[in-house]
């Protein structure tokens, strides 16, 4: 495709794929895309295990590395350490979650058994994500993002003493404008009908709005996001004046995704109106499936989601025991599963390879286009 973002990196069709699977992330690059690895859940050390892996097994073609760097976050975050922070959740919070868990029949005598502490990443700090990234420099990558927010100085610098591109994700028009004064390259705007982070303004409004507020910035590519699942969205996204798209609910069903099987099971029956935009999961909204879990956060006796990194040491250790006791077959917690996934999910009904994935979006962009062009035929 003729599309400079495809230029910029070498690529063949700009449909980038960002996952938390190096299998999906190698699939999609040599399949003509672009997968980028999400880092977020990694340490220096596996982290360098999977670029690794990736470097033996993508066949020398590009990739990226995402990263969560938050803008803000609650000050307590920067000066404590993991078990001081634990210390200052709220037993409010802390009984509630053992009420949801006990209301399905999970047991909570052992849920905050030094769970707390450990749920809480070093890698949301600046500090932590400063070591992900020296390490990520050291294989050649070509994108680095930053998820949530302004991209922070030691990210800039680094990529550009090695020439790689930059780029962040935006769901408003003025974060997009931020991102431009700073020099960005690839600017992803994310509709409300994305999984994960997400903001509330829909994809068909907020990619035609960044890409009119970028009009005096050429060298910056728009990239489309938000409940993208097929090749017929990408393309309407592109006629908006988008270079491209970034996905990433649509991998999450493919043969090659970790996803925990219960879940992958739900997420192939699931329409696109069971998804749900919650501060239930980290304290900032995120769209992830519906559940006795979301629904038990919007209740009216529900306490107030607390400001992230906070709200994710409440909820980190009863989701983690959720899955483990939904893989053995618990009802109770298979009912309360839940995870990020984009309203595109209705979409998503076979679990196919992340290479096929890529060839359906290449054939079904390509008819689109074709309709396009019908409508201008004399």
């Amino acid at each position: 495709m003729k599309s400079p973002i495809c230029e910029k990196l070498g690529i063949e069709f700009p449909l980038f794929a960002f996952s938390h699977c190096r299998d999906v992330v190698a699939a999609v690059s040599k399949a003509g895309g672009f997968g980028v690895l999400g880092a977020v859940g990694h340490t220096p050390e596996t982290l360098e295990m999977e670029l690794t892996w990736i470097d033996e097994h993508v066949d020398g073609k590009p990739y990226g590395v995402d990263l969560i760097v938050p803008t803000s976050m609650d000050d307590i975050a920067g000066s404590l350490t993991p078990e001081e922070i634990a210390a200052r959740v709220p037993e409010a919070h802390k009984r509630y979650v053992e009420q949801i868990l006990a209301a399905h029949g999970i047991p909570t005598h052992d849920l905050w058994d030094g769970q707390i502490a450990a749920n809480f990443g070093d890698n949301l700090r600046a500090s932590g994500a400063s070591a992900q990234l020296d390490t990520a420099f050291r294989h050649p990558i070509r994108l680095v993002v930053n998820a949530l927010g302004v991209p922070p100085p030691f990210m800039l610098e680094g990529a550009r003493q090695r020439g790689i591109l930059v780029g962040a994700l935006a769901g408003a028009r003025q974060h997009a404008i931020k991102h431009a004064e700073l020099g960005l390259d690839v600017v992803i705007a994310a509709g409300g009908e994305a999984g994960g982070h997400c903001g509330e303004i829909a994809t068909m409004v907020l990619v035609p709005e960044i890409v009119h507020a970028l009009k005096d910035h050429p060298e910056i590519a728009v990239l489309g996001a938000g409940g993208i699942v097929t090749g017929r969205q990408m393309a309407a996204c592109m006629a908006m004046g988008a270079q491209g798209v970034w996905t990433g609910s649509v991998w999450l069903t493919t043969t090659e995704a970790e996803t925990h099987p219960v879940i992958k099971e739900k997420m192939l029956t699931a329409g696109s109106n069971q998804t749900v935009r919650s501060r239930s999961r980290t304290g900032k909204y995120t769209r992830q499936l519906r559940s006795p879990w979301t629904d038990a956060w919007q209740a009216p006796d529900a306490p107030e989601p607390l400001p992230m990194p906070m709200q994710g040491l409440v909820s980190g250790p009863a989701l983690n025991k959720i899955d483990r006791l939904a893989l053995a077959g618990d009802a109770g917690a298979k009912a309360l599963s839940t995870y990020w996934v984009g309203q595109g999910v209705g979409l998503m009904n076979e679990s196919v390879s992340a290479r096929t994935v890529v060839f359906d979006f290449m054939r079904d962009f390509a008819e689109a286009a074709e309709r396009l062009a019908g409508f201008l035929d004399a």
